[in-house]
């Protein structure tokens, strides 16, 4: 019975210092930032498409994931090598997943750095015209 009334305080211990020290109060959990991809590393054409297919269905936001995956399982295989570093610098360079998503839907205006023909045809791809079901291709 001591043991138990000792492990009982000692619990209550733990959960009094834990209240008072929660350290994920001061965290903005409303802005995570993606980590920095050195987009510039010399990689094989292939090999980069492929690691775009791949960032482009793991990118952070179920949203950005949805739009980005789609949009490449459709576009990328085609880009010339140009236009895969457009797309590359685009997913890769802006840290917060939120930007990108404001301006693909355009609610909030593309910087000059990113307003390219890659971007224009994000935005087309994200206004789905054509009302398509949209599912994120499997990782093949």
């Amino acid at each position: 019975m001591l043991r138990l009334r000792s492990t009982f305080r000692m619990l209550q211990q733990v959960n009094h210092v834990a209240k008072f020290s929660d350290t994920t109060k001061s965290v903005d959990t409303t802005y995570m930032e993606i980590p920095v991809y050195n987009v510039d590393k010399p990689q094989p054409l292939e090999s980069r498409k492929a690691r775009l297919h791949y960032q482009s269905r793991k990118r952070g936001m179920l949203e950005n994931d949805l739009l980005l995956s789609t949009f490449a399982k459709k576009y990328l295989d085609n880009f010339t090598e140009e236009q895969t570093m457009m797309y590359d610098r685009l997913i890769n360079s802006p840290s917060n997943d939120w930007d990108l998503f404001y301006w693909i839907v355009e609610k909030q205006p593309t910087p000059k750095e990113f307003d390219n023909e890659i971007m224009d045809l994000l935005k087309k791809h994200a206004k789905n015209e054509n009302k398509v079901v949209l599912s994120q291709p499997p990782l093949n």
